[in-house]
């Protein structure tokens, strides 16, 4: 299938990139070019930035709230009327199979919106504290919530619909404008946000959104300058690190959401097969997630039996056809990504992990970036495949002893996103408890929703996305005193 061409969307224009550069958009799933994109650069780049501060400095975007919501509004009208035809794109440029785009990869995230809307038309956004008298000055104080400025996101190839809502709706409700800077392999996934937002009739320069073949100078050229007030950054925790200390010349608020290496524990009196069936997490767009639970922590009573269980699993995931809705799996992202994963398999294998079932690139009638559901048993904490994150579908089965070596196991990471735990509710509850992770569903429970904030621990970055949380990192907080 092949689409049309995609633009810019610079200070309220869809345009090309400066000299009509475009690049090419290929398809995971089959290695085929699909359709070109705007190829923008740092000139580009510099008009963006620059539109941006135009809107936020001299028109009344910041402090409109009407303006704002009428806005997101016509935004959310338009990403549903085009949600076919977006489906699509999204599908073939990231690989994510048609199904996976009626939930988490388009229809989720844009009926998200409209509790964004909701929050911010009710939000406080100032607040009396009443009088004091410091020093001697009676003084009656009021806390005023302004929004933060021209914001940077920079988003991820993996679920990119998502991240880019996630980070620019919330932005634009509580009044900053912003830079929207595409992973080059998603660019259709960002564009389709600037055709939404022309439809829509956005004010000029609110939001702004290039696409690129570059992977760092657009994102460096955003991190560093001095007129951009927020950096909000999906990634690798490497990536992250530069980006916190590039940000730290002009100390920019930063908000990164960065790695993890998940742990999913199963408890001894959970009920098997059943809580066995969270392993099919590293399946799901074939593990390319960053709080998906890659890590199954097995009691060691019950440890053999859960891997032949586990072995049937994900020997039973079909794959290979994205134009199926049933399926959950594709390819992963690209060829780079595909040698990654497999090096990491190859690094298992040499550590003396036992490789039960996949690590291999299958045999299929069509080519794409596909692997095979791997499952890796006798995996020690201390390896590498236990420690650093995949990307791809495989899951480490390491043994624990008792609750206590669990939890251990669990927290001895560098990361701290997401997790599971499967057992008797009050024990796994109490479980849940005591790992240092943002997130932790329980006996199947799920997080993910508008409401609810997303982030992580240690090196998996700071601030939150989404829900209140996530809102109020697109905030200042001023104090203003007058006398009583």
């Amino acid at each position: 299938m092949a689409f049309a061409d995609t633009n810019l969307y610079i200070d309220g224009a869809l345009r090309p990139a400066r000299d009509g550069r475009v690049y090419e958009n290929i398809a995971p799933a089959t290695e085929a070019v699909i359709g070109r994109a705007a190829d923008a650069d740092t000139a580009d780049a510099e008009d963006a930035i620059a539109a941006a501060r135009r809107a936020f400095d001299n028109s009344d975007w910041s402090t409109n709230l009407a303006l704002r919501l009428d806005a997101l509004t016509r935004l959310h009208e338009e990403l549903t009327r085009a949600a076919e035809v977006n489906r699509a794109r999204v599908s073939a440029e990231t690989g994510a199979p048609i199904g996976l785009t009626r939930s988490y990869q388009y229809d989720l995230p844009v009926e998200f919106i409209p509790w964004v809307v909701e929050h911010a038309r009710s939000f406080a956004f100032e607040r009396d504290l009443g009088e004091y008298v410091s020093m001697g000055s009676p003084t009656r104080r009021m806390v005023v919530k302004e929004a933060a400025g021209v914001v940077a996101a920079i988003t991820p190839w993996n679920a990119p619909v998502q991240i880019n809502l996630a980070k620019i709706v919330s932005a634009l409700a509580a009044g900053c404008t912003v830079v929207l800077k595409a992973a080059p392999e998603t660019p259709w996934s960002a564009a389709l946000i600037g055709e939404a937002a022309a439809a829509a009739g956005f004010p000029a320069g609110v939001l702004n959104v290039l696409t690129s073949s570059h992977k760092a100078a657009i994102g460096e050229s955003l991190v560093r300058d001095p007129r951009v007030d927020v950096v909000s950054f999906t990634g690798s925790t490497e990536t992250g690190r530069r980006i916190a200390a590039s940000a730290a010349e002009s100390i920019k608020k930063v908000f990164l959401e960065l790695g993890g290496k998940s742990a999913n524990i199963i408890l001894d009196d959970a009920e098997f097969p059943t809580a066995l069936y969270g392993s099919l997490g590293v399946c799901f767009h074939a593990g390319q997630g960053c709080s998906i639970a890659t890590r199954m922590l097995l009691p060691r009573s019950r440890y053999e039996e859960a891997i032949g269980i586990l072995k049937g699993i994900l020997e039973s995931v079909s794959y290979g056809d994205p134009n199926n809705a049933e399926q959950f799996m594709g390819p992963v992202v690209s060829a780079a990504q595909r040698d990654r994963v497999m090096e990491y398999i190859g690094i298992g294998r040499a550590e003396g992990a036992r490789l039960v079932t996949g690590g291999r690139v299958p045999d299929l009638p069509a080519q794409g970036y596909y692997i095979q559901p791997t499952l890796f048993a006798d995996v020690t904490n201390e390896m590498r495949i236990a420690r650093e994150e995949i990307f791809g579908p495989v899951l480490v089965a390491i043994p624990y002893e008792d609750d206590d070596d669990a939890v251990r196991i669990a927290n001895d990471s560098i990361y701290g996103l997401g997790g599971a735990v499967s057992g008797s509710p009050a024990r796994a509850m109490n479980i849940a408890r005591r790992i240092r992770t943002g997130t932790m569903n329980v006996n199947f429970g799920n997080v993910f929703g508008p409401d609810s904030p997303f982030g992580g621990y240690k090196q998996s970055g700071n601030g939150r996305e989404m829900g209140a949380e996530g809102f109020e990192e697109f905030l200042e907080t001023k104090v203003i005193g007058t006398p009583a």
